[in-house]
């Protein structure tokens, strides 16, 4: 699965920027959103997407952050080859038991 690059990343933080200046100025957070996603020609969705990262990754919502979770995906990626890793040894160990050991059966 990759990631579309559509938009610079310098053009993401002042969309953002945009919205966390004016959202005053607007009934709520989602018209200001609405209103730059029309003027920067983007949907709205993903500007409420990009907004919502930033606030986390702030500190301003609960959630993880862009480092927590690229950390976690690191850790679990981890922990999936010394699973791996894990299996192989002692499937051979097994292996090696029944070679060296002649009470146990080959099968």
């Amino acid at each position: 699965m990759s990631k579309s690059k559509r938009y610079p990343e310098e053009f993401k933080e002042r969309s953002v920027a945009l919205v966390l200046e004016h959202q005053g100025e607007h009934s709520s957070q989602w018209a200001c959103i609405e209103s730059i996603a029309a003027k920067s020609g983007m949907t709205p969705e993903t500007l409420r997407r990009w907004v919502r990262r930033a606030e986390v990754d702030r500190g301003q919502r609960a959630g993880l952050s862009t480092d927590e979770r690229q950390q976690l995906k690191e850790l679990k990626r981890e922990n999936k080859e010394l699973r791996r890793a894990n299996e192989i040894l002692k499937a051979a160990s097994a292996f090696f038991a029944r070679e060296l050991d002649p009470q146990i059966p080959k099968k």
